[in-house]
């Protein structure tokens, strides 16, 4: 028995005396990646599991805007149990996780928790059947429409590693909660609640968004101008109600309205600028009863877009403008205008949108870093920029390239974002939300 221990014993040693420098003097896993982005990749597969349950919960438990009481109850606990100090009830239901690891910068990281006034059509056996009473007495679904669901499972795991892994970085993470993105006031809430005084202003700021043009395993970027100013505006055109037959004793407001609609389009294709980007939608028209009666007032709904805030000042104006007019014209009362919901453009932190550009090609390759187009889109992560935050956005591919070949093979546009149909394929979207987003904070904070 001794003398097959000792020629067992021999075998090794002759085996590690031959074996390749390589595997005979493997460095330890530290220095094989000494960013820690490997290894939060290979974490994010091993927890791909857990991080599918949150993503599949918040999915099918969606809240609209202002009211993302459980949402934020739900990553509250994900972020406590991560190791992250937290508070709630931050600008209506905003919720803040801290996290001191040494000295170092104050990183702020920034996810969305609304979803949308959206019935779900993708017939997902974890789809959204929730149901709410929209504002004027009916019945309407909501639903994940723009992927807040997996910008919160993505964070939570961000909070998760870098919690777990500590020795790769040093400084302060800041993660932020946000409600009510969708409605354009969530931001600005949570500033006014002095977010920044109680907190710590943070020296960058950090956020993704799922895209459904881009394929998983993507990333696209883009320094500058992202997306758009917005603002809503209703106008009410007032006139004098009648029979429809005898319009001469009246002041139609429908016909103010149809006049409105037309001048609104001179615009921005006679007033502004032609190099300057703007948009003028009347999305919603809403007057009248019947067909025989001409009714005493006709209710517009518009959307508004620019980049500068020139240019925006320069449209709200002339909106104002015009309405009024038609109404002087119809010798018909001073139409109601009411400007809401608006929030600031998107603009990405030049030079730290450059900083980034290394690391995030590092994680996706070159081929799957895609340089954006700027979108009339809107997103009120831009408030913290205004706050004097150097700020970057990046998006996140999101639908599985197969099915996209699928789409164009058919000569179809994928769904896009708010649509009742877009659902994102989530293994490959939150290993590489995960990732990415780590390589970028590492890339601020390592050790």
């Amino acid at each position: 028995m001794l003398s097959r221990t000792m020629l067992l014993l021999g075998i090794a040693i002759s085996w590690l005396a031959f074996a390749p420098p390589a595997i005979a003097q493997r460095p330890p896993a530290q220095e094989q990646d000494a960013d820690g982005v490997a290894a939060a990749r290979l974490w994010a597969q091993a927890h791909l599991d857990e991080l599918t349950q949150l993503y599949r919960h918040l999915h099918a438990h969606p809240e609209l805007s202002y009211q993302e009481e459980q949402t934020a109850a739900r990553i509250a606990a994900e972020w406590k149990q991560a190791g992250f100090e937290v508070t709630s009830g931050v600008g209506g239901h905003g919720v803040v996780g801290i996290l001191k690891n040494g000295a170092g910068p104050l990183v702020m990281l920034r996810t969305d928790l609304d979803a949308l006034p959206v019935t779900e059509d993708t017939n997902l056996v974890y789809a959204s059947q929730v149901r709410v009473q929209d504002p004027s007495g009916g019945e309407v679904g909501v639903m994940h429409a723009c992927g807040h669901d997996v910008h919160m499972t993505s964070l939570t795991g961000v909070a998760r590693f870098l919690s777990s892994h500590r020795e790769l970085w040093s400084g302060t993470l800041m993660l932020v909660g946000q409600p009510a993105e969708e409605r354009g006031g969530g931001a600005k809430a949570m500033l006014e609640d002095k977010l920044f005084d109680r907190f710590g202003k943070p020296d960058f700021a950090l956020a993704l968004h799922v895209d459904a043009t881009i394929p998983t395993g993507s990333v696209g970027y883009r320094g500058g101008f992202a997306m758009a100013n917005v603002d809503s505006i209703d106008i009410t055109m007032r006139g004098k109600g009648g029979h429809g037959a005898f319009p001469h004793t009246t002041i139609d407001p429908i016909i103010q309205a149809a006049e409105l609609v037309l001048s609104l389009q001179t615009i921005v294709s006679r007033e502004v600028k032609p190099i300057e980007p703007a948009v003028v939608t009347v999305g919603a028209i809403h007057g009248g009863s019947k067909h025989n009666i001409i009714g005493d007032s006709c209710h517009l709904q518009l959307t508004v877009r620019s980049y500068t805030d020139e240019v925006r000042t320069q449209i709200l104006e002339a909106v104002q403008r015009k309405a009024k007019a038609v109404a002087m014209s119809n010798r018909a009362p001073e139409p109601e205008i009411v400007i809401s919901e608006g929030t600031p453009a998107l603009f990405n932190d030049e030079k730290l949108s450059a900083r980034m550009a290394k690391p995030l090609k590092a994680v996706v390759g070159e081929q799957n870093f895609v340089e954006r187009e700027p979108s009339m889109g809107g997103e009120d992560f831009g408030r913290f920029g205004r706050a004097g935050v150097p700020i970057l956005m990046f998006a996140l591919g999101s639908v599985d390239a197969k099915r996209l070949e699928r789409y164009q093979q058919l000569g179809q546009s994928p769904p896009s974002l708010h649509s009742s149909q877009y659902y994102p394929d989530t293994d490959e979207t939150l290993v590489t939300g995960v990732t990415a987003m780590t390589a970028a904070v590492l890339e601020l904070m390592r050790k």
